[in-house]
C-alpha cells in the first residue's frame, strides 16, 4: 500500500462532511490533537505521541508503507 501524501482526512459519516469546506476534517483532527495535549507535561505529551504513533502504525500495518513514512518524517528521500 503506497503512503497517502495527499490530504485524506474525512468523516466516516459523509453526512457530517456535506456543506463543509473540504479541509474541515483535517482542521478538526488538528484541534483534537491540540486538545489531547493541553495541560500535559512534556513527558506526558511525549508518551501520548508515542502511543498514538504505535496505534496508528498498527492500524496501517504494512511495513513498506511505515518505512516510507519514517523516511519522509526523518527528512530522507523515500
Amino acid at each position: 500500500m503506497p503512503l497517502q501524501l495527499q490530504p485524506n482526512f474525512h468523516y466516516a459519516d459523509i453526512s457530517k462532511q456535506q456543506g463543509l469546506r473540504e479541509h474541515v476534517a483535517g482542521d478538526d483532527f488538528y484541534q483534537m490533537l491540540i486538545d489531547a495535549h493541553r495541560d500535559l507535561s512534556d513527558e506526558d505529551s511525549s508518551k501520548l505521541n508515542a502511543k498514538l504513533i504505535l496505534l496508528l502504525a498498527n492500524h496501517i500495518g504494512e511495513l513498506d508503507t511505515l518505512a516510507q513514512a519514517l523516511s519522509l518524517a526523518a527528512g530522507k528521500k523515500a
